[in-house]
């Protein structure tokens, strides 16, 4: 059965009643709807709590797809809790808020810089402290400071991040859109959901974004690597 991803129409959303609506053999809890964001896109997974109907509280670890075509999230326990949940139970989700909201607003920043700096991307992965896209860049020169400042101006023009979505067959008609060469949106499902941040990118990503570039704060390039002959790591940091 998919689950009902909540945190693709609201990312801010930080809690969900659910039911349960099936169990792994590892002790993956599957829920009909969560907020809970399963690992994925180089993005990691949410951690938080459910708490069944008696109080009992199971602590999440992570959550990933057991099947990303069909949407199916399994939540999974951080340490054997003793406690037997049977289908069609209750349950309350609740997210590490702060984690949840520090790798949403590096995850907007990460759109940004691809929008700064305007190659394919390679490679990446958003952290709650810093984040890194890898570029194919046929030619170096990158300077950190001039980055930062093209960043800081991004941020400060408080743009508006908004999501909206559209057909597989739209997509692939516009491939200019997918920046990514190593990780390509899911398709299969009929649409694909697409990030704008309005005036500066727009591309397919399934993660989760603050509303505004101002949300972001300060962020700055720390580090820009040589990965290979064409490829350059860029990484960010919050000040």
């Amino acid at each position: 059965m998919a689950t009902d991803c909540l945190f693709r129409e609201d990312s801010y959303l930080k809690e969900c009643s659910a039911t349960v609506v099936g169990l792994t053999e590892v002790g993956g809890v599957l829920l009909d709807r969560t907020v809970f964001y399963a690992a994925s896109g180089g993005q990691p997974a949410d951690r938080g709590v459910l708490t069944t109907s008696t109080g009992d509280a199971i602590l999440i670890e992570g959550a990933t797809y057991i099947d990303a075509g069909k949407n199916e999230i399994a939540h999974l326990p951080a340490a054997t809790t003793g406690l037997t949940l049977k289908v069609g139970e209750p349950l309350h989700a609740v997210i590490d808020w702060d984690l949840r909201y520090a790798r949403m607003r590096m995850h907007t920043a990460l759109h940004l810089l691809s929008a700064v700096l305007p190659y394919p991307v390679t490679g990446g992965a958003v952290g709650d402290r810093d984040g890194r896209l890898d570029f194919d860049i046929p030619e170096p020169g990158l300077d950190k400071d001039e980055i930062t400042d093209k960043l800081a101006k991004m941020i400060a023009a408080g743009a508006e991040v908004r999501s909206r979505w559209i057909t597989d067959a739209e997509l692939e008609a516009k491939p200019a859109l997918v920046k990514t060469m190593s990780v390509k949106p899911p398709a299969g499902s009929g649409r694909v959901r697409l990030i704008e941040i309005v005036g500066y990118d727009l591309q397919p990503c399934g993660g989760t974004h603050v509303r505004t570039t101002r949300e972001i704060g300060d962020v700055r390039v720390t580090q820009i690597e040589k990965k290979g002959k064409l490829n350059r790591r860029v990484r960010l940091a919050f000040g």
